[in-house]
């Protein structure tokens, strides 16, 4: 089985991209992406234009957003939650590892 080849993005922190192209990629409306806007789960980046721009590193964010949503059938305050609690676990896991990294203890 061979996987056709495509183009690739580096999702990071320093790419933007506009709100356009989250809820093109992600399957969300504008309007569920304003409501993660609205609850602090995605944050624009400040640039000076009309156009609201996002970290790369969002794409993955609205796509969690989508897959919860349909999977779960959460409704938009659900959703927020629960984008809210993983991205907590995300940051704690980051600090366990660094603890354990200056202590010297491997994972």
């Amino acid at each position: 089985m061979s996987a056709p080849l495509s183009d690739s993005i580096w999702l990071n922190d320093v790419d933007l991209c506009p709100l356009e192209h989250l809820a093109e990629v992600s399957g969300l409306s504008i309007d569920e992406i304003e409501d993660l806007i609205d609850t602090d789960v995605i944050k624009p980046v400040d640039t000076g234009s009309q156009t609201p721009m996002f970290q790369l590193r969002y794409v993955v964010t609205v796509k969690t957003a989508r897959r919860l949503r349909d999977d779960f059938e959460l409704d938009r305050q659900g959703l927020a939650l629960a984008l809210s609690l993983l991205q907590r676990i995300d940051e704690l896991q980051a600090e366990i590892h660094a603890t354990k990294a200056r202590l010297g203890r491997p994972r």
